[in-house]
C-alpha cells in the first residue's frame, strides 16, 4: 500500500477509478449482466457490482465514522446476505451502474473533506487487526478495482489479498 499524504489524494484515486470505469460498465448488455458465469452459485455482473455498492455503504459508514470518533470499531458484514436482500439480480444493469458510480461520486467528496490527521486513526473490522483510515480507503478502491477487472473479463485482474 502506498503511503498518503492527503485524503484529496485518496478522494482522485477514488474519483479517478469510477470516471475511467463507467463508460466500460455502460457497454455491457443487460442481458450478459445478468449471466452467471460459473454457474447459479456465482455472481452475475450485476450481482458483482451490487456487491461493490454494498461495500460502499459499509465503508462509507467505516469512513465517516473514523472520521469523526477517536477510532473506528464496527463489524464485517455478511456480503452474500446483502447481495441476496437488495435484489441485484433483478434490477437492470443500467440502474444497478448509475447508482454504483453516484453513490462513489459521494464518497469521493467525503474522502476530500476528511481531516489530513485522520489518515492514521485505528479501525477495527470485526476481530481482524486494526488498520489506518487511509488504509481502509486504499483498500476499498483495490477491492474495487478487482471486482470490475472480473466482472468485465478482463485478461489481467488487480491482485486483491482476500480474493
Amino acid at each position: 500500500m502506498a503511503e498518503w499524504c492527503m485524503p484529496s489524494d485518496l478522494s482522485s484515486l477514488l474519483l479517478e477509478t469510477i470516471e475511467r470505469e463507467l463508460p466500460h460498465l455502460r457497454e455491457m448488455p443487460d442481458e450478459r449482466a445478468s449471466i452467471h458465469p460459473n454457474g447459479p452459485v456465482s455472481w452475475s455482473p450485476g450481482q458483482e457490482l451490487g456487491h461493490l455498492i454494498d461495500s460502499a455503504a459499509n465503508n462509507h459508514v467505516r469512513f465517516v465514522r473514523a472520521t469523526l470518533e477517536p477510532e473506528y470499531r464496527g463489524p464485517a458484514y455478511a456480503q452474500n446476505d446483502w447481495v441476496a436482500i437488495h435484489g441485484y439480480r433483478e434490477m437492470p444493469w443500467p440502474e444497478i451502474v448509475d447508482f454504483w458510480y453516484s453513490y462513489n461520486a459521494l464518497l469521493a467528496r467525503v474522502l476530500a473533506s476528511i481531516p489530513a490527521g485522520c489518515l492514521d486513526k485505528k479501525c477495527f473490522i470485526a476481530a481482524g487487526a486494526p488498520v489506518t483510515l487511509a488504509f481502509l480507503i486504499e483498500d476499498y478502491v483495490l477491492h474495487m478495482r478487482h471486482h470490475i477487472d472480473h466482472l468485465l473479463g478482463r485478461e489481467i485482474i488487480t491482485a486483491y489479498p482476500s480474493a
